[in-house]
């Protein structure tokens, strides 16, 4: 039999940096780490490509203790799996090769992390997940709706996330959390569905707790957009949106979802050239170890 780490050899370039804690190889690893670094449809200001790299550069900057969780990075066995190898212009063989990568990475009873990259790949990953869990429900941390058919006449943009999510999720169970940005169609179908969880910044995840209530025993998968973060502490993302959230609002979310089988997560939309103090990387970075933490718990 073939080593595990070798199933990935031709799927991943690992040639890079490593998140602080990492593996490289993925035996007897309960959650896989990777970047996609593509950002061919951000429609305001590029620069999301370089996102994981800046991840994992920042890192070793942060302590591999968490108090929130009392646990340690080096106490888990996580991999970084490297950069995931993908074709250069349209997301359509991108969101295909985030697919089949999940895929690959699930059936080996590995948990997915995925380090973006644009939010367009979002898709890609539910689709990798939703045979192994059809009753997958989907969690979007956000300052967009990302409901839109198109968006600048792609169907594969970054503003078309959730919707092309939705088309593949066969619970179209999805909740999206402290959305304040979108279409005025946007918004209404965010209230007429009841998708949209309010968040009052700097109180209890009330809200999220009660929704997920229901939901208590199903898979969830976590998408995190960072410009769900205020700019005043993320000003690194493309499309910014004041009026947005603090680390203890997150943390606030986490302690909900600790109790919760949270299967998988990607965290999207740093553009770390645009914040020259790395600020917003290291956040990224925090938000990473958070949620192999959060991926961990059993």
């Amino acid at each position: 039999m073939k080593p595990i780490s070798s199933s990935f050899a031709k799927i991943f370039n690992n040639e890079g940096g490593i998140f602080m804690g990492a593996q490289r190889e993925a035996q007897n690893c309960k959650i896989g780490l990777f970047g996609v670094p593509f950002d061919s449809t951000t429609s305001f200001r590029p620069g999301t490509r370089f996102g994981p790299s800046a991840i994992r550069e920042v890192s070793n900057g942060l302590e591999s203790f968490c108090p929130q969780f009392k646990q340690d990075l080096l106490d888990i066995n996580f991999v970084d799996l490297g950069s995931l190898e993908i074709p250069i212009g349209n997301p359509e063989p991108v969101v295909i090769a985030v697919k089949e990568a999940i895929k690959k990475i699930v059936s080996l009873g590995i948990k997915p992390l995925m380090l973006g990259g644009e939010h367009s790949i979002s898709s890609g990953a539910i689709s990798g997940l939703v045979k192994k869990y059809p009753d997958l429900i989907l969690l979007q941390l956000d300052a967009h709706a990302d409901l839109r058919e198109e968006w600048l006449g792609n169907r594969h943009s970054h503003a078309c996330a959730m919707r092309r999510c939705l088309e593949v999720l066969p619970s179209k169970n999805l909740f999206q959390l402290g959305i304040r940005s979108g279409t005025k169609e946007e918004f209404e179908e965010l209230t007429n569905s009841k998708r949209l969880i309010p968040h009052t910044r700097g109180k209890k995840a009330k809200e999220l707790q009660n929704t997920l209530t229901e939901f208590k025993n199903k898979p969830i998968y976590l998408t995190i957009d960072l410009d769900w973060f205020d700019p005043s502490i993320l000003p690194g993302t493309g499309t910014p949106e004041p009026g947005g959230f603090l680390w203890d609002d997150f943390a606030e979310i986490i302690d909900v979802l600790k109790s919760h089988q949270v299967i998988g997560a990607d965290i999207v939309e740093l553009a770390p050239q645009l914040d020259h103090s790395s600020i917003s990387s290291i956040l990224a970075a925090k938000v990473t170890r958070s949620v192999i933490m959060l991926l961990n718990q059993d």
